[in-house]
């Protein structure tokens, strides 16, 4: 008899072990490296003991208010039913957990490794009873695919109140993505206090026709949002658009653009004027507000736009052309790209890396460019994988956002702005991300995806958008796993339970082989 228990014990650890890690029984988004399960379970009744160093107060507070809740929680130096322990040797960012009869083990190198090792752990609990609480006995090693994983937010075109954007960066925490791009300055609004442009707010922040639209963060209002983030494993990297998308900007103070006249902006908020680089001013007021960007926020990076900035008035202002001409520039273009490259050799002073997108490396130019640049590749619709391409030839870090496949505001049909050239299915963003190649080339830092707010999109209206994207974008960056479109959304129905209660709510529809072959983008 206990042969054949334990032939049988073999047999089923076996198959847990050949199964796939991504199969639907872990429950766990994103997707482990690694995850064995095994027949016997662990079960907590009554008091749990945690033992090492808990590394922060957010994990803290998870166990006492969510895996553990109605169960008394106290701390102890050794031989704890849950025990934290360094392990030097992981890499960054990694987690070890391992369930036995002794307890639960957790080990990481990193504090984002602790937290995405306990974002895991309230996946898999087993609620028994109030006063108990049940793990299968399981072991996981994980780490991420990608080092940098990123979700933006537009809350220059629609100002979204500091409880809305907490609830996204706790769903970033959840589906272990480690940056938050905070995309802060539009034609339609200036979102963040400048102390020393007071205007950009008081007039900047307002410039919005809808009243929903407008608003802004102050900077005491910054600072506690990047500690909430922080204590989440979340680095917020804020976003100054220049020099176009700065309708908002010159609205405040006119000067700065090359009409120096006050300027109407329309709804959707998208004008030729830009920031006059031909004015010394413009480059002084540049420095001063990323100064005090560069002191508020602590990330490495600080991205400073560079999309979308047509030359016309640039090609008529008498200033700009007097510029390119005393820098033996060529044209409007390389003008532009001396502007990004001054903000770029400002932002090394102050020890920072600067984000661009795409655009400034699509024309020629003949200097060197500085050595804490990083491209943001997002136009794959417009130019396929031209930056890429370009950027990797240069040497430059890429950080992977084809807008077809990783902008979450693309709908899946056709709405308002949104053309039927413009939408992006489920399917799209499943089996044809084409940043999805590229993630493993040496100059990849990671990828992204992206929400923007244009054609009205409010408030009310994100989660429509995001989800069930995001699920799939996250697990991406995070994950390696093949599984197949259907089966990952047999996950996501199985784990609405999970989400819900999270204020996370979401429909998922089937799709057939004729749903796919409806698809629209290239």
């Amino acid at each position: 008899m206990f042969k054949r228990y334990n032939i049988y014990k073999i047999i089923i650890v076996y198959t847990y072990l050949i199964t796939p890690i991504f199969c639907i029984e872990a429950q766990i988004l994103p997707f482990p490296n690694s995850y064995s399960n095994y027949s016997d379970t662990l079960k907590i009744k009554n008091i749990v003991r945690i033992s090492g160093h808990t590394p922060n107060n957010y994990i803290k507070n998870v166990l006492e208010q969510d895996i553990f809740k109605g169960i008394k929680v106290t701390y102890t130096a050794s031989h704890g039913n849950i025990s934290f322990q360094n392990d030097n040797l992981l890499p960054t960012e990694a987690y070890n957990i391992d369930i036995n009869n002794k307890g639960i083990i957790i080990k990481s190198s990193s504090l984002n490794g602790y937290i995405y090792a306990i974002q895991s752990l309230r996946q898999i609990v087993i609620h028994s009873s109030p006063n108990t609480r049940s793990f299968q006995f399981t072991t996981i090693k994980d780490e991420p695919r990608c080092k940098y994983r990123s979700f933006m937010l537009d809350s220059g075109r629609q100002y979204q109140k500091i409880e809305t954007i907490k609830k996204y960066i706790d769903l970033m925490s959840l589906l272990k993505m480690n940056y938050f791009h905070w995309h802060l300055t539009e034609g339609l609004g200036w979102r963040i206090e400048i102390k020393r442009y007071p205007k950009l707010t008081s007039i900047g922040s307002n410039v919005a026709r809808g009243k929903e639209q407008q608003g802004y963060y102050s900077q005491a209002e910054v600072k506690e949002l990047i500690i909430y983030a922080k204590e989440r494993g979340i680095t917020i990297i804020p976003e100054i658009d220049i020099p176009g998308h700065s309708e908002a900007a010159l609205a405040s103070y006119p000067s700065l653009g090359c009409t120096q006249d006050s300027i109407i902006i329309p709804e959707n908020g998208f004008t030729d004027q830009l920031f006059c680089a031909g004015n010394d001013s413009t480059l002084f007021f540049l420095k001063n507000v990323f100064l005090e960007i560069c002191n508020l926020f602590p990330s490495q990076y600080i991205h400073i736009g560079g999309d979308e900035a047509p030359k016309g008035k640039w090609n008529k202002c008498s200033l700009c052309q007097s510029k390119i001409q005393a820098l033996g520039l060529k044209d409007s273009n390389q003008l532009q790209l001396w502007l990004m490259t001054q903000i770029a050799e400002y932002l090394k002073t102050q020890g920072k890396y600067a984000i661009c997108w795409e655009d400034v490396i699509h024309h020629d130019f003949t200097k060197e460019l500085p050595n804490n640049l990083i491209i943001h590749w997002w136009n794959w619709r417009g130019h396929k994988d031209e930056a890429f391409n370009k950027a990797c030839t240069l040497g430059i870090p890429v950080i992977c956002g084809t807008n077809y496949y990783t902008y979450l505001n693309f709908p899946d049909k056709p709405w308002k702005g949104y053309a039927q050239d413009r939408t992006s299915s489920v399917y799209d963003v499943y089996y044809r991300n084409e940043s999805l190649p590229r993630l493993s080339h040496k100059n990849t830092l990671g990828m992204s995806c992206c929400l923007w707010t244009d054609y009205g999109l409010t408030e009310d209206l994100l989660d429509q958008r995001l989800f069930p994207k995001i699920f799939i974008l996250a697990n991406q960056m995070w994950s390696n796993s093949t599984i197949t479109l259907n089966d990952f959304l047999t996950v996501l129905i199985k784990k609405k339970k999970f989400y819900s209660p999270l204020g996370y709510t979401y429909t998922i529809n089937r799709y057939s082989k004729s749903d796919f072959n409806k698809s629209t983008t290239p």
